[in-house]
């Protein structure tokens, strides 16, 4: 203990963990893995009230609708563009790119869609609650969303 701690007799030690990117990056990639890595929770990373990681949508691809229930989350877009579906039957929708982020209220129904055909969209993810929860739903998705700004 140094002479801050000791001065409120507080032991700081394990009050701060670092994440290194690498680890993060090397989870991300790994051909076992489902394109997430946890920075916060799952793996023992500490976090007992949010998670904090990172999501990869390949190519093309989509998730499926759904929605997190009470959590409340927050998505960061860090490469690549995506496209976010939201809404009952997925009738509203917004394109993010780098630097943006995205809100869910709790229950909101959803989908994450990679417009692009070659490259992948990467996203910082952060939830209201450390369990992993997701609700899949069956959507009768809309042709064509709204498009909101």
């Amino acid at each position: 203990m140094d002479k801050a701690d000791m001065a409120t007799g507080t032991d700081w030690r394990n009050g701060v963990r670092i994440v290194r990117g690498a680890a993060v990056e090397g989870a991300m990639r790994d051909p076992a893995g489902n394109g997430r890595a946890t920075a916060a929770q799952f793996a023992g990373g500490g976090a007992g009230n949010v998670w904090i990681g990172t999501v990869t949508l390949a190519a093309g691809a989509s998730t499926g609708a759904h929605h997190h229930a009470h959590h409340e989350v927050l998505i960061q877009v860090m490469r690549g563009t995506a496209e976010i579906r939201w809404g009952d039957r997925l009738e509203f929708a917004s394109t993010i790119g780098p630097g943006d982020f995205a809100y869910f209220v709790p229950n909101v129904p959803h989908q994450e869609r990679n417009p692009s055909a070659a490259d992948p969209v990467d996203f910082l993810v952060v939830r209201t609650d450390a369990a992993r929860l997701a609700v899949k739903l069956a959507a009768d998705p809309v042709a064509v969303p709204e498009t909101v700004a």
